[in-house]
């Protein structure tokens, strides 16, 4: 399926925002935020630790009454520099362009299924900056095969899952994982759409450099397409 054609059919699958969050959380506590590199070093915030990280995060919230903060697609990121696990050896490359939603929020939420699906696979990506534990969920909807993919949650979330154990939307599948686990961000939830999962199994790319973001921009789209969160395109400042 060409790359306009997959759009409009994540778009059409639900005329109502599919959620990947508790709907105890009202969409009016939920605010977008911008963590650009350019943006954050415009503001002169120098975020490097974990720590730091959570406490501008908790800032955010408490300024925005919000308890999600979410946002990130194609959105370049000083924060991966941190890490060896984002620069291509063989081509010096760094790779800082987020090909997914991050929605920020405490860890031990409760994740669920936007979509009925099989579990294709599972792993604890445990390196520096990656995923830690991490779901993907295979889609098969009018003959139509995609992957949703669930970064940074807790370790337990792996417990008690096998290869095609059948989904339901609306199924609690995990939980989100603390800074010890899940890769030592802050807690938040990775989300990310993906057309062909090129044989990865339990992981996939979820940041790439410019060279290859046509490509993954394409195999990747934007998860707001399934999400459609109020005010994603009005960046808070």
């Amino acid at each position: 399926m060409k790359t306009a054609a997959f759009t409009q059919f994540l778009r059409d699958l639900s005329p109502a925002p599919l959620r990947v969050l508790t709907n105890q959380i009202p969409f009016s506590a939920y605010k977008s935020i911008n963590l650009s590199g350019h943006y954050l070093n415009s503001k002169e915030i120098h975020l490097v630790t974990v720590t730091d990280w959570s406490a501008y995060l908790k800032t955010y919230c408490q300024t925005h009454k919000a308890d999600v903060v979410f946002g990130g697609y194609k959105e370049v990121r000083g924060l991966y520099n941190r890490s060896s696990h984002f620069n291509d050896p063989a081509t010096s490359e760094k790779r800082n362009i987020h090909l997914g939603m991050d929605l920020w929020v405490a860890a031990g939420t409760p994740i669920y299924a936007p979509l009925d699906g099989v579990l294709h696979s599972f792993a604890n990506n445990a390196r520096y900056g990656d995923y830690g534990p991490t779901l993907i969920l295979e889609h098969r909807i009018k003959a139509v095969t995609f992957y949703t993919l669930y970064g940074h949650l807790s370790l337990a979330s792996l417990n008690n899952k096998t290869v095609g154990m059948s989904i339901k939307q609306g199924m609690q599948i995990g939980t989100l994982g603390t800074p010890h686990v899940n890769g030592d961000y802050a807690p938040h939830l990775h989300f990310q759409i993906i057309k062909d999962l090129q044989g990865w199994e339990g992981d996939y790319p979820g940041v790439c450099g410019a060279s290859n973001l046509a490509y993954f921009s394409s195999n990747c789209p934007d998860p707001n397409l399934l999400l459609k969160l109020p005010d994603a395109n009005q960046i808070a400042y």
